[in-house]
């Protein structure tokens, strides 16, 4: 199961001037928009479904590398200049092509068969040179859509401030210290139109339901209601915590 985000690597080919230094599409971008949405209608499955499905493009100036993650997988290939100003073509291992432009300090995906276009924005702060693809993303959704503190009214803890910091760690819910948001794959399938989380300790852990409106955060159990040879089909059960901002 799935529930961390993959990330990407894309190479660029410069012309060596100085004042196209902005043509430069090396970097880490990811899709803001998807988390945006998430933060305004509270949805995240909605959200990452309607402007998905690529999350974060990683771009290496140096090697002409690509990968690009969608949430659960990472597609690789190597950068060319493209037909027109600012625009790239990203030939991927053996899946065809994405093209991409540079326009008004977005990055571009264009439409085609696979997905819609999508826009991009680079990552601040920059994400470490070492940190895992997908990162960038997973990064600032964590703290947008799970950020600041939030206080138990309801469960186990009543009271207590929990806190879920960017990097996954969780502070506050009683026997658990980290947490992953479901992004697509095997969690998404079994999860359906339901918001998944996984919380855990000492890397032993459950998934859960929850659902966000504005101020409110609910947690429940995740209750399997598919048969024993059936992919699990997981429902909202029990309430097991009710946190407020």
């Amino acid at each position: 199961m799935r529930y961390s985000l993959p990330a990407l690597a894309l190479l660029s080919v410069l012309s060596g001037c100085a004042s196209h230094a902005s043509r430069d599409p090396g970097g880490t971008w990811i899709n803001q928009q998807a988390i945006d949405d998430a933060v305004k209608s509270g949805n995240l499955r909605k959200a990452l479904l309607a402007d998905g499905p690529n999350l974060e493009w990683k771009i290496d100036s140096k090697t002409n590398e690509a990968t690009f993650s969608n949430g659960f997988e990472l597609g690789e290939g190597t950068l060319a200049p493209g037909a027109g100003n600012g625009q790239w073509q990203v030939d991927i291992y053996g899946s065809g092509k994405e093209t991409l432009t540079l326009k008004d300090g977005e990055l571009i995906q264009a439409a085609n068969d696979g997905g819609p276009e999508q826009t991009f924005s680079r990552a601040s702060p920059p994400p470490d040179a070492n940190a895992p693809p997908g990162a960038a993303f997973e990064y600032q959704l964590y703290s947008a859509f799970m950020g600041g503190p939030w206080k138990i009214v309801d469960g186990q803890g009543t009271g207590t401030t929990v806190t879920f910091q960017p990097d996954g760690r969780v502070e506050g819910l009683p026997g658990l210290d980290r947490y992953a948001l479901c992004l697509g794959g095997d969690c998404a399938a079994m999860s359906g139109e339901n918001d998944s989380l996984w919380l855990e300790r000492d890397k032993l852990g459950n998934a859960y339901i929850f659902r966000r409106d504005g101020a409110r955060l609910e947690i429940l159990e995740a209750v399997n209601s598919a048969g024993a040879d059936e992919m699990p089909n997981l429902q909202p059960g029990a309430r097991r915590w009710l946190l407020e901002h």
